[in-house]
């Protein structure tokens, strides 16, 4: 278990060592006013605690993203440990505390108002129907696998299900932020935690052998290796344990609820790591408790055996009737609570997309209710072939993100390395992968590595360009 455990303290210090740079880096100022307190609304823009901020923005990231995620990725083995690890304090935290403090300097923006602030109009556009897109599709997926879990334990009917789900929704998405969210998501996010950290109690003290990283193991394990290849694939399967897109649409909710700067790296910075530590301690579960990774391979690969089932299978063995009631809580209102909120960004991105103010319930109905007519009619939609993209559509948005966070840092003046390199990285994973991939072109993997490096080296080209012109636009003529 000492890679397990160096792990777990790798993310903790790199809470403590490298969020406090990332903070400096930003320039956290606390006795600048948020616009919690400036644009104070009562319905969106409602100052809160930040312990209180902090459960609901793990809750809002989390779901089912660094379960699901981080049981497919242990079917690569230890090396998955490292993306999680390195991922999390070095790229993931990054995204997620730019994204929210950036917002939070803008007065509370949408992440495509921020993007197009920094990457321009055409970003901007192109990320708000990207990124609306993304939220409506988090949000119908988190209906219909809840509503069909729910059918294979009450035997109600599944349009039924999807329905109430709806419903409540409706309600989560209108109703003022520290009404219903404020209220019962902490519950669920502090659940989320005590069944993450039962599951690995249960795993020391019970005795399971979690494989270690070495020379022997640092591979790839993949029961098919040849068609599974490390590069990209791991690092677009293990995405809300490591980094997600998905997240930077999220933060600007609570950066519609802070009350001080200095809150940032706590609630944003400190998810991020909370949930990579959620993402170690499933992926090591879901090595140790079927027996190892081969083992864990040739499970998942039995008809039913999806992650779901491992879920299930896990809490049940670890913890007993507590870890069954707890896999429900976690593969029921998890996602239920994040895909409420998905609905509640799409309607925040629209209404700053066409200028329309929220106060009021009216103008909150005006988009609202076309956002669930449209959600509904996806639901009676299969869309599996679709939802392959999203892993691919999540990281893009994550690289975007981390490409405005280097230009702002660079218009600042400021070291811009800790958002560039993170972004040169994803820029290769995400073109690499498109190429490489079944649901993208399928090309071998050399030419796909070879264009994935030559579109980082060109969008570094392109940044230096960009800040070439900045620093020559900074230069003022000196009059004689």
């Amino acid at each position: 278990m000492i890679t397990f455990f160096a792990s777990i303290v790798a993310l903790v210090l790199g809470y403590f060592i490298y969020g406090k740079i990332v903070e400096r880096s930003f320039g956290a100022d606390g006795n600048k006013p948020t616009p919690a307190l400036t644009k104070n609304d009562g319905v969106d823009f409602v100052p809160m605690s930040w312990p209180k901020i902090f459960l609901i923005q793990f809750l809002n990231i989390a779901g089912l993203g660094p379960i699901f995620g981080a049981i497919a990725g242990a079917l690569w083995g230890p090396i998955a440990f490292i993306w999680i690890v390195f991922g999390s304090i070095f790229a993931g935290a990054v995204h997620d505390y730019f994204s929210g403090m950036l917002s939070v300097r803008h007065g509370g923006a949408s992440i495509p108002e921020v993007v197009g602030k920094y990457l321009g109009v055409g970003f901007k556009n192109f990320m708000r129907f990207f990124a609306v897109i993304l939220l409506i599709l988090v949000g119908v997926v988190f209906i219909k696998g809840p509503a069909s879990i729910l059918n294979n334990l009450t035997g109600l009917n599944v349009t039924m299900l999807i329905s109430i789900i709806f419903v409540y929704y409706l309600i989560a998405t209108m109703v003022p932020i520290d009404k219903l969210i404020g209220k019962i998501y902490p519950v669920f996010g502090l659940t989320l935690l005590i069944m993450a950290f039962g599951i690995a109690g249960a795993m020391v003290f019970g005795g399971f052998e979690i494989p270690e990283l070495s020379a022997t193991t640092l591979s790839n394990l993949h029961a098919n290796s040849g068609d599974y290849p490390v590069f990209p694939l791991l690092f677009i399967t293990i995405a809300c344990g490591a980094i997600s897109g998905f997240h930077s649409t999220q933060s600007p909710l609570m950066a519609r609820c802070i009350t001080n700067e200095k809150q940032g790296r706590k609630i944003f910075y400190g998810t991020m790591i909370a949930e990579g530590i959620v993402a170690l301690i499933w992926a090591a579960a879901a090595m140790a408790f079927f027996g190892g990774v081969r083992e864990l391979g040739s499970t998942m690969a039995q008809d039913g055996h999806n992650a779901a089932w491992a879920v299930n299978e896990i809490s049940n063995g670890l913890l007993g009737k507590i870890g069954g009631f707890l896999a429900i809580i976690g593969v029921v209102a998890a996602p239920i609570t994040s895909g409420d909120t998905a609905f509640r960004s799409a309607r925040l991105t629209i209404a700053d997309s066409l200028g329309l103010k929220q106060g009021n319930i009216r103008k909150r109905l005006m988009i609202t209710l076309p956002l669930f007519l449209v959600g509904f009619i996806l639901t009676q939609v299969n869309f599996t072939i679709i939802w392959r993209y999203f892993g691919w559509a999540n990281q893009t948005l994550a690289t975007l993100v981390l490409w405005t966070s280097a230009v702002y840092l660079m218009k600042q003046g400021k070291s811009f390395w800790i958002a560039l390199i993170p972004a040169i990285f994803m820029t290769a994973v995400i073109t690499s992968y498109i190429l490489i991939a079944p649901e993208g072109f399928s090309l071998p993997q050399v030419p796909s590595y070879v264009a994935g490096i030559g579109a980082a080296i060109v969008s570094v080209g392109l940044f230096f360009m960009m800040r070439y012109k900045v620093r020559q636009v900074a230069v003022v003529p000196v009059e004689k």
